[in-house]
């Protein structure tokens, strides 16, 4: 049996051998000692077969050995090669690694919400160092989907050494929108507007809002508080911040992919709504951008049965998104007047007169791509100047946000004319609020 095994195993090594120029005693030789957990596992059985009563334990015994010791030497000079290999691949230029890769694959695809933090602010992100500042970034994000109804995407935070040591800079889809300075060690006070005394700080401005400000130290923090300043820590800074700037962008944020989720998922309890508007008369994309417009003034879009209904009514008449969501914020009026009227149901607002609308309607240009206001510039800066004057005489103690009435037919116009010189500033039209809502006219706009 010893013979016809060796002569098998012989017929096989030579059977399947690899064709090359090497002679087959070196080839076998190579090959044998070319992986040691082989050497050694072929060592552990002559251990246990010298351990077999019966056997020749010397001649088992002193095989083990050798395969072992044969084992353990190659394994340790393949070691040490794969670490001067290394060794070398770190000193030698990169350069030709580089330009072996693809550009296109060295690409990395670009976060839509980044947050770069200075040095000195690693310990508010790190949690083992009890920062809180991460389980607050999954609170904001779950607020605001509750709030308008929009998924943000996940935030990506990273240290960057160009920021001073307590800077933070907040990026939207790679470019920065925001950024802040928080003084280490110290709390943000901010005064409500009556306090009982002054306090000893570094005066500053507060980056969410704009507002004066006072940097103090921990042992100043009970002495504010007890005069009535409102007094924060840097994580409560950089969140409310950061929530102030998301919601800002919240329309930039909400891809087609976020669309399609949405739908989907309101597609399990309302399937025929979706099948009836998408793509049947409304593509993904004009969906997107409706929910987009709306998003853009703050206005939620978790009433997904309303936006959809709407637009299935109207989109085999209209395509243009623009006036689509007109629609849509008509049907929405029950949410924009709880949004924007008082507790006690009144919505203090100014008027803009019917000479300035029909201006405004007949400079209103209409064309395949949508509609747009070709206005002079004289009429657009006296209509901004008369804007600016109502904002600044606004009782703001009474009604927190300043409001303008238009007409159904201009009013997304009027309001991309002024929002980038007033952003603050709320453009409503009549059709928008409802009946038992009383309107206190604070003014009559005119050009």
């Amino acid at each position: 049996q010893l013979p016809a095994l060796i002569i098998s195993t012989a017929a096989g090594v030579v059977v399947t051998r690899v064709s090359s120029d090497m002679d087959l005693g070196r080839q076998i030789r190579d090959q044998f000692f070319i992986h040691p957990k082989a050497i050694g596992t072929a060592a552990g059985i002559l251990l246990l077969l010298g351990l077999v009563p019966g056997l020749p334990q010397l001649p088992f015994l002193l095989l083990a050995t050798l395969s072992g010791t044969a084992a353990y030497y190659i394994s340790q000079g393949q070691r040490r090669a794969e670490e001067e290999r290394q060794m070398v691949e770190r000193e030698a230029p990169s350069a030709p690694a580089e330009e072996a890769i693809d550009p296109l694959e060295a690409l990395a695809p670009i976060d839509l919400l980044e947050l770069e933090v200075g040095y000195g602010l690693i310990p508010l992100v790190d949690v083992e160092q009890d920062g809180e500042l991460l389980s607050r970034i999954r609170s904001v994000r779950r607020q605001i989907a509750q709030e308008l109804g929009a998924m943000v995407p996940p935030l990506h935070i990273r240290d960057n050494l160009q920021l001073k040591p307590g800077e933070y800079s907040i990026l939207i889809k790679g470019v920065e929108v925001a950024r802040g300075e928080l003084m280490l060690d110290h709390y943000l006070a901010m005064s409500p507007g009556e306090t009982s005394g002054e306090i000893q700080g570094i005066p500053t401005t507060e980056p969410a809002f704009g507002l004066p400000a006072y940097w103090i130290r921990a042992e100043e923090k009970e002495k504010a508080q007890f005069a009535g300043y409102t007094v924060v820590d840097l994580s409560t800074v950089i969140i409310t911040h950061l929530t102030e700037v998301i919601k800002q962008h919240i329309h930039e944020l909400l891809s087609r992919e976020d669309v399609q989720k949405l739908l989907n998922r309101f597609a399990q309890d309302y399937p025929k709504v979706v099948e009836e508007l998408v793509p049947a008369q409304l593509s993904l994309g004009g969906v997107q951008k409706v929910l987009q417009n709306l998003l853009r003034e703050q206005i939620p879009i978790r009433d997904l049965l309303t936006i959809l209904e709407t637009l299935a009514d109207y989109a085999p008449l209209i395509k243009d998104p623009l006036i689509l969501t007109e629609y849509v914020r008509q049907s929405l009026a029950r949410v924009i007047t709880k949004k924007w009227a008082t507790p006690e149901g009144e919505l203090g607002a100014v008027i803009l007169a019917f000479e300035a609308e029909e201006k405004l309607s007949k400079a209103i240009q209409r064309t395949d791509h949508g509609s747009y206001l070709a206005l002079d510039p004289t009429t657009t800066q006296r209509l901004i100047g008369e804007l600016s004057k109502a904002v600044e005489r606004w009782p703001v103690e009474r009604y927190p946000v300043p409001i303008l009435l238009t007409a159904p037919l201009i009013r997304p116009h009027v309001k991309r004319l002024i929002e980038s010189f007033l952003p603050q500033l709320v453009v409503l039209s009549h059709n928008e609020i409802l009946s038992t809502v009383r309107i206190n006219n604070l003014g009559v706009v005119r050009i």
